[in-house]
Parts: C-alpha cells; sequence; structure tokens
C-alpha cells in the first residue's frame, strides 16, 4: 500500500487510518463532525495526495483533450481550470476530473485517485494525434486548504494576492518560500479556500508551514470522512458512488459539464440521453424521519415498487439532517415528491429536493 508524502505527519497527529484508492489515508482526527464544522466556519487541511496528475503537452494537447474530455478546453485559458469527465465509447464516465490550462500546449489533468491506472491507460490508447503525455502523479502531493478564512490565514505565506484568484482560477507562485507552487481556487468542500499542488520533497515543509499558523487561527487538519460529508451536503458527485463506467452523465446531472458543439467520444449516445431522456436520473432527498441513507439501500414508492436505490447518503453535519443522493425512474423524478427507502425493513418516507443541501455557501 502507498503511503503519501505527508503520512508521518498524520501519524503524530493521531489520525485513524485507513486503504483508500490504494493509499494509507487519514480517515479522520478530532472527530468527523468538528472536522466537518471546522472547515465551514474557518480552515480545514487535507491530503488528498492519492489524486492523480497527467501532463498532456505539445501542438497536439489540445486536440486529445477535446476528444477525451466532455467539456470545451478550447474556451480555457493559462490560469483557468474546468472540471469535466472522461466519456467511454458507451455513453458512461470513466472518470470525473479536473482540467487545467498551465500554459500554451501544456495542461494538467487532475483524476480520482483509484482510477489513476484505468485513467492513464484510456487516454493513451485514445492518443492516435501525437500529443505528449506524462504521469507525474507520484511525484506530487496535493494539499486542500478549504473554509472561508483560507485566503487571510494563508496570504503570509505567498506574495501572490489570493483574494485575485477567482473560483476555478490558479496562479503559479511561491509559497512557504518554494518556487512554482500551483495555488488553485478549487475544492471539493463548497466553502471556498484552495488546493496547493507541491513537489513530494516540498510537501512536508509546506504542510508545517500552514499549521504553524495555527496559534493565532482556527487551523485543523481535516480527514476523508469530513471531506465526504462536506461534498455530499453540496451534492457533489463522488466516482464509484453517484457515477461510474455505466452510468449516463445526463442521468448524472452533469450536462452543464458536456458540450455537443465539438467531437468527443461517446457523443452520439450522450446527446441522445440529452434528447430523449434518460431511464434513471439522479435526485436529492431528505429523510423525513429517523435513520441514516447508505449506499445501495433501496428506493421504493407508495406501494413498495422498487423505483431506485441509494450511492450516497450521511447525516449532515451543517444541514442536521440525513440527506443523500440516489437514482430513481425518472417518472418519479419531481421536486417535493416523496419516495421512501428501506431502512432495516422499515420504509422510511423522504422528500425529492433541490441541491445544493447546504446553501451557505
Amino acid at each position: 500500500m502507498k503511503k503519501t508524502a505527508l503520512h508521518n505527519k498524520h501519524i503524530e497527529l493521531g489520525a485513524k487510518m485507513v486503504p483508500f484508492a490504494g493509499f494509507h489515508m487519514p480517515i479522520q482526527y478530532s472527530g468527523v463532525n468538528q472536522e466537518h464544522n471546522n472547515v465551514r466556519n474557518n480552515v480545514g487541511v487535507f491530503d488528498v495526495s492519492h489524486m492523480g496528475e497527467f501532463l498532456i503537452t505539445g501542438e497536439h494537447a489540445l486536440e486529445l483533450i477535446q476528444k477525451i474530455s466532455s467539456n470545451d478546453a478550447s474556451k480555457l485559458f493559462p490560469g483557468r481550470a474546468q472540471y469535466s469527465y472522461l466519456p467511454n465509447a458507451k455513453g458512461g464516465i470513466v472518470d470525473d476530473m479536473l482540467v487545467y490550462m498551465m500554459d500554451y500546449h501544456r495542461y494538467m489533468l487532475v483524476v480520482n485517485g483509484s482510477n489513476i491506472e484505468k485513467d492513464w491507460n484510456w487516454i493513451v490508447n485514445q492518443n492516435n494525434v501525437g500529443a505528449e503525455l506524462e504521469n507525474i502523479s507520484d511525484n506530487l502531493s496535493l494539499i486542500a486548504v478549504q473554509g472561508p478564512k483560507a485566503a487571510k490565514v494563508l496570504q503570509s505565506l505567498t506574495s501572490v494576492n489570493l483574494l485575485d484568484i477567482k473560483f476555478y482560477h490558479f496562479k503559479i507562485g511561491s509559497f512557504a518560500g518554494i518556487e512554482n507552487i500551483v495555488i488553485s481556487a478549487t475544492g471539493y468542500t463548497g466553502s471556498g479556500g484552495f488546493e496547493l499542488y507541491v513537489p513530494n520533497k516540498n510537501a512536508e515543509k509546506v504542510w508545517d508551514s500552514i499549521f504553524n499558523l495555527h496559534i493565532e487561527n482556527e487551523i485543523h487538519p481535516t480527514g476523508l470522512a469530513a471531506r465526504d460529508t462536506l461534498r455530499l451536503e453540496m451534492g457533489y458527485c463522488l466516482y464509484g458512488n453517484d457515477i461510474d463506467e455505466q452510468t449516463s452523465p445526463i442521468a448524472a446531472g452533469l450536462g452543464w459539464v458536456t458540450k455537443f458543439n465539438k467531437e468527443f467520444i461517446g457523443k452520439e449516445i450522450i446527446e441522445s440521453h440529452k434528447n430523449n431522456g434518460t431511464e434513471n436520473q439522479l435526485v436529492a432527498f431528505e429523510l423525513l424521519e429517523r435513520g441514516i441513507p447508505r449506499k445501495d439501500y433501496q428506493i421504493v414508492d407508495s406501494n413498495e415498487k422498487l423505483i431506485g436505490k441509494v450511492t450516497s447518503g450521511t447525516m449532515g453535519p451543517s444541514v442536521k439532517k440525513a440527506i443523500g443522493l440516489g437514482y430513481i425512474k425518472s417518472s418519479y423524478n419531481k421536486l417535493g415528491n416523496i419516495i421512501h427507502l428501506k431502512i432495516r425493513n422499515k420504509l422510511i418516507p423522504a422528500r425529492i429536493v433541490q441541491l445544493p443541501f447546504y446553501k451557505n455557501s
């Protein structure tokens, strides 16, 4: 099992460690609710170095990205990033990802840690245009500093004006005395903040520099469990739960990052889903009685007819409700509709609601 460059830091902090995406990762430190609420109100720091990074360079880089990515990368400029996904030939999803335009003819893709090898092989096999590819996943650490006070707290560590970096933009500059750090205004929490792409050899220095500011600020290490509750309160999809190789991106609500003004793998099938609809659709729901929704719980109608299943669920620490995502028959998908979850042979009513669950972002 792999260890990130920050593994020893997590052990020193007493983190509960678990296997995740082939890595030994911190699931929590002080507790999920405390870590979650701290991100919503102050600053939480995550080691998410299990994520994968690929460089695509050369004069054919954009051509390859346009082929393999659902979003329109021609709209990018140096310093701009976009959310996208890798469609497969059957209209499903190989993975979701971020696309960064680092410079002209130079892009970085950021993919899920559990899919690095699969994604790399997929992209290599699609590269019939002569783009240059490099897998730099093992060279980089990714430190996410999330929360409404992140810019204020981090500003003393960099000459880059952090307030100037708009959402889904980034700058490359000095951070904690280290040059050429990618400082990206992205994240998976819905509470603002930054993601720092740092060479492994510098990861501990950057981590320590951030926590040396703790005396005057509420900065706390945050594990993957809180990362999951934070993303779910925003309704962000998690690969392997809410989206996978069989999922129609249209059914998953990813039409907003699917641009049909260009050619890409699986376009014809996905466009037919857009025009003709899909059998199932991803919905957000909140429970109306006690219970916690879990992945694969059955969703039924009032007559106990099976209409779908839960893909993600939790007790939302900020919204203080049991919330979840799941796929149901499209005919049942109407805001306010009551559906039922089978939890330990009990029928628990739930209401279909609008995302995000957490509205104060």
